[in-house]
């Protein structure tokens, strides 16, 4: 853990030197100083660094292009806060909530072209690749956000769609940020596909672990409204189970219970569909799916050829996302 602690010590201190609170027109910059100085995971900028690092590269030439990742995931999450209604974010208020939802528009679209001027800070013999890696990903993540919102209007999804959305809105960022790691380390072009789908089995484990917290997860660590996808009749993994084990009665109510036409009080309506998925097993499901998703990322890691001492810190870092709670 050591050397993850090292890494995001580094990482914390590039986003640092970002130094953009001071900028003018201060309306425009202040919300992106506000997002880029809360305290989240910055879990993508890490995968790119141990994966610079498992193939013997210098995580300095790394830096920027990793910084890139964090930048244009954060640009998501405001935009995507607009799109949801999401009060919280990371226990703060969202920015189109502090400000408003033009000034959030315009901090998103300003920090998107922020994260390309940093992908072009990278070994100009690397910049082609990593900009296509970077180009594809950044497009395929607003596929993924389109087809959550299509959702939402849609009666009736597939647990198959679900999952190809959140592997486009979630995983594939995940995937880019590792495989930039490995292209700064010039590792071989089977390696970076065997890490790349790594982090796409990862990233799929991961929002579902996000979809188990945001309805059994403690609002406080999590730094979300919880049952918020209850709440906006999310059509998440669990929903999607909880349909397909239901019987007669308690598909019917389930589905009642999300209709738009619903005038049930939320904090009635997200205990009343808590209580079904409880009565369902659901949260057992989600479990099994999550380790089965898990041990196949575990599986791709270990056809990456190379020794497996320089495998641990990866293998330790996603045990510890696997884990988390919150």
């Amino acid at each position: 853990m050591e050397l993850i602690q090292q890494f995001q010590h580094r990482i914390n201190q590039a986003v640092s030197e970002l130094d953009i609170g001071h900028k003018q027109p201060a309306e425009l910059y202040e919300p992106i100083a506000y997002t880029m100085g809360q305290p989240g995971k910055r879990l993508r900028p890490l995968l790119s660094l141990l994966a610079c690092h498992l193939f013997g590269g210098d995580i300095e030439k790394a830096i920027y292009p990793a910084i890139s990742v964090e930048i244009f995931h954060n640009f998501t999450l405001v935009h995507d806060d607009i799109m949801d209604k999401a009060p919280l974010r990371r226990g703060q208020q969202t920015v189109y909530q502090k400000w408003n939802a033009d000034i959030a528009i315009l901090a998103g679209d300003t920090m998107f072209a922020m994260a390309y001027q940093y992908a072009l800070k990278t070994d100009p013999a690397l910049v082609p690749k990593v900009l296509t890696v970077f180009s594809k990903a950044a497009i395929e993540v607003c596929e993924g956000q389109q087809l959550d919102m299509n959702f939402e209007t849609i009666k009736t999804v597939s647990i198959p769609e679900y999952l190809n959305m959140i592997r486009l809105k979630t995983a594939v960022l995940l995937g880019a940020s590792l495989e930039i790691g490995a292209i700064c380390a010039h590792a071989l072009p089977e390696d970076i596909a065997h890490i790349y789908q790594f982090g796409i089995l990862l990233g799929i484990a991961f929002q579902l672990k996000d979809d188990l917290l945001d309805v059994y997860g403690d609002q406080d660590q999590f730094g979300k409204l919880s049952g918020g996808d209850i709440a906006t009749n999310k059509k998440t993994y669990l929903y999607l189970k909880a349909l397909e084990l239901a019987d007669d009665v308690k598909y019917s109510r389930l589905t009642s219970l999300y209709s738009p036409n619903s005038i049930l009080p939320v904090e009635d309506k997200i205990r009343q569909v808590k209580q079904l998925f409880d009565d369902l097993d659901v949260k057992e499901q989600v479990g099994l799916i999550m380790d089965d998703y898990y041990y196949q990322a575990m599986l791709a890691l270990s056809n990456i050829s190379i020794g497996s001492a320089r495998l641990e810190p990866l293998q330790d870092f996603a045990q510890k996302l696997f884990n988390r709670t919150y």
